[in-house]
């Protein structure tokens, strides 16, 4: 399952997002139709293995480590995600390392605010906040376009476990739980997207 989440397609549905929130609605369907066919692609390949070798989805109890190590972990795997993405992005050096960084900070700070007792899809929106504000200061400093900012530090965020997992339980017929991990997902992507909307606003007061 972790494998395969590099295969959601993230920047186009974060992409859409970005053109619904901006009123491009031909743009916004256009990339939601190719993320939803991406991910559909993918999601099928993955129930098919699942349903052939009879993989155990239910979840596992974490590995016992400090806090500290944990996060650190977590921080080295948030900068990799978005520094890798923002080069397949064909960032700039410059640009991919402030990406990096700024993955890390808003991840980790949404990942603490998970730790500290705070449900996901909030924790995701003052993260996704975090990523749109600096990006504000970053794209006239970096001098490129707002999206090569924030889409690339955001996908890090994407709920695609819940996605993957959706299908899979769909395709079991374990609607109960497709619904639980639909719902998850749901929440967790709409707090996405207003946590991008809202620096948008003070962008243009």
């Amino acid at each position: 399952m972790s494998s395969v989440l590099f295969l959601v397609p993230g920047f186009p549905l974060v992409a859409a997002l970005l053109d619904l929130l901006e009123h491009q609605t031909v743009a916004a369907f256009s990339r939601f139709a190719y993320g939803i066919m991406m991910f559909l692609a993918a999601t099928f390949g993955l129930s098919i293995i699942v349903g052939i070798v009879r993989i155990d989805l239910s979840p596992h109890p974490p590995v016992e480590l400090g806090y500290s190590l944990t996060m650190l972990l977590k921080g080295v795997a948030s900068f990799a995600g978005g520094y890798g993405f923002a080069l397949l992005y064909n960032s700039p050096e410059r640009t991919a390392l402030a990406v990096g960084l700024l993955a890390l900070a808003a991840n980790e700070f949404r990942l603490m605010l998970v730790d500290a007792g705070m449900a996901l899809a909030p924790a995701t929106f003052f993260g996704a906040l975090a990523i749109g504000l600096v990006a504000l200061l970053l794209d006239r400093r970096l001098n490129v376009p707002r999206i090569t900012i924030t889409v690339p530090s955001i996908i890090i965020m994407v709920p695609g476990v819940y996605a993957f997992e959706t299908i899979v339980f769909f395709n079991r017929g374990q609607m109960l739980e497709a619904l639980q991990t639909l719902a998850s997902c749901s929440f967790v992507i709409g707090a996405m997207a207003m946590g991008l909307a809202t620096p948008r606003f003070f962008s243009k007061s």
